[in-house]
């Protein structure tokens, strides 16, 4: 007997998706911290002489550290604030656009821990990141700070802004990566033929109810019934019932036994017990033999379809065609009747479209052990399917107006429905990943903003010297993009391990796909180069004479 945990139980098939985006949220959330931390030291050198002049007046150098901090965490409390109003908001769409099968989705909010906790993290981050900047002023030189010329950043302090400057180019690129590799899987995923045609293909799923359907026969009449009202209806190719449906959650599984064969021999199969016309209406191919028609009824020798994943397990180098089998809810007895193979069709992806070379086989519903209670009936449309949905409902309940009709929806629905999981983790790393994106951007060009500010001196020397503007930009985007390269190759280096924990999402995609990684540097390298080109042209505008006179 094994024991499990009930939330384990509910939550076992989110579990992946909850943890990817859990990463995702961390990466995020490092991102803007260090982008917090590198607009706090820029504005920490722009303070300098003001800190200074402060302290030259007599304030303590713990009066000026408990300024800073105070600053950096009403700003940081202000930002949680904004962040949980936000927060707010993206829930509602959340719950909106998750998946079926995320465990109390509807019941989702924002608590009070949450909120608490929400704070608590921005007031601990503001903290955190308002102690290095406010040290550093607090211990410098009073002489230096109050010097007119004092603007330069001292190179510990850029070779630390370079250095976020990295930290954010590496952790945009793992983000960029983890949704590059979703968005091919997904690309491959729908590229996947699903063993049928989907498009102008109706479902809905028809109940029978009550003490007059007790019987096999009844069950019989009423669906022979409706399948025959709807196939009157203009606009219909074809239609058919089946107890089962690809792509829609069903997994009806019974042994099928060949002559000859021993019980160890025996595996199971898919069942579909259809009537004639859903093979057509699906268009699912017939490679051998022939469909399931009229003639096959209750009373007449048994006859069965088997796909070919089924004829290549079973009748290797052969034609199954002919061959006698047996199957029901208990297989081996020997009273069951031999049914024969009369046609081979193609293989139909039922779980997923990622998985695929179940066995299956089709019996018409008159030759089956029982008639099912609840089918599904399938119809192919001239037109738009949905538009057709309300007639057919119409068709069926002119038989019987007390019968239960659910879960109408196209085949197109439902074979996006059947990844909507997978769809789901790419759509959040998608959003996460342009966060990040713009972060590391306005990052880049904060760090050169500032950086042209300070050297204003220095771009005037150069002009007058007779640097060139085109020399003066190149030296800028140079000196920008120099930490962007090295932030890039050590993000894809760590996005190649990273990609491991996706592994679970991907479809016929390799965590080393060459086009995603070359799609992401460059489109990193594009986005950080216009990030460096505004404030390299504002630095070839700058009047040598003006900026010589100004220090």
């Amino acid at each position: 007997m094994i024991v499990d945990p009930l939330q384990k139980d509910l939550t076992a098939a989110v579990r992946p998706a909850l943890f990817a985006v859990l990463g995702a949220v961390f990466l995020v959330m490092l991102i803007a911290c260090v982008n917090v931390a590198n607009l706090l030291l820029a504005r920490g050198v722009q303070r300098r002489a003001e800190f200074a002049l402060r302290a030259a007046l007599g304030a303590a150098r713990t009066r000026v550290v408990r300024q800073l901090l105070t600053e950096t965490i009403l700003l940081a409390t202000i930002g949680g604030i904004l962040g949980i109003a936000v927060a707010a908001a993206a829930l509602r769409a959340l719950i909106a656009l998750s998946p079926p099968g995320l465990p109390q989705v509807h019941a989702m909010t924002i608590d009070p821990a949450a909120l608490l906790f929400a704070l608590a993290t921005a007031a601990i981050i503001g903290i955190i990141l308002g102690l290095v900047p406010a040290f550093q002023l607090s211990r410098e030189d009073l002489s230096t700070g109050m010097r007119q010329g004092s603007r330069a950043t001292p190179g510990t302090r850029q070779w630390a802004r370079r250095a976020l400057v990295v930290s954010e180019i590496s952790l945009a690129a793992i983000l960029l990566v983890g949704t590059g590799l979703l968005l091919r899987s997904m690309e491959h995923l729908f590229a996947v033929d699903p063993g049928f045609d989907p498009t102008h293909v109706l479902t809905m799923q028809v109940q029978t109810s009550g003490r007059r359907f007790d019987t096999d026969a009844a069950r019989v009449r009423f669906f022979a019934a409706a399948l025959d009202r709807v196939r009157q209806l203009p606009g219909v190719v074809s239609a058919g019932f089946t107890t089962q449906l690809p792509l829609s959650g069903d997994s009806d599984i019974y042994g099928i036994e060949l002559q000859g064969e021993t019980t160890a021999q025996q595996t199971p199969a898919l069942r579909y017990a259809v009537t004639p016309g859903y093979v057509e209406a699906m268009r699912i191919p017939l490679l051998r033999g022939r469909l399931l028609n009229d003639h096959d009824i209750a009373g007449a020798p048994p006859a069965i379809l088997v796909n070919q994943a089924f004829a290549d397990a079973r009748f290797p180098g052969q034609s199954p065609i002919g061959h006698l089998v047996r199957t029901s809810p208990d297989v081996g007895t020997a009273s069951n009747p031999w049914a024969t193979i009369v046609g081979v069709v193609g293989n139909v992806k039922q779980a997923s479209l990622s998985v695929g070379g179940e066995q299956a086989f089709y019996i018409s519903t008159a030759q089956w052990a029982w008639t099912d209670a609840a089918q599904t009936l399938v119809l192919r449309t001239r037109d738009d399917p949905a538009s057709l949905a309300p007639a057919v409902r119409e068709a069926i309940w002119s038989v019987d107006k007390d019968q239960p009709i659910v879960q109408v929806a196209t085949m197109d629905t439902l074979v996006a429905a059947s990844e909507v999981q997978r769809h789901f983790v790419l759509m959040l790393f998608e959003a996460f990943a342009l966060a990040g994106l713009l972060l590391a951007a306005i990052g880049i060009y904060g760090v050169l903003a500032g950086s042209v500010n300070e050297r204003t001196r220095e771009i005037g020397v150069r002009a007058a010297l007779g640097a060139s503007r085109r020399s003066i930009l190149t030296l800028i985007v140079r000196q920008g993009m120099a930490p962007v390269a090295l932030g890039l190759f050590l993000g894809l280096t760590v996005a190649v391990l990273a990609s491991q924990a996706l592994a679970a999402f991907l479809f016929d995609t390799s965590r080393f796909d060459v086009l995603t990684y070359a799609a992401v540097t460059a489109l990193l390298l594009s986005v950080s180069g216009a990030a460096c080109l505004i404030p390299g042209r504002r630095a070839t505008t700058i009047n040598p004479v003006d900026a010589l006179r100004a220090e």
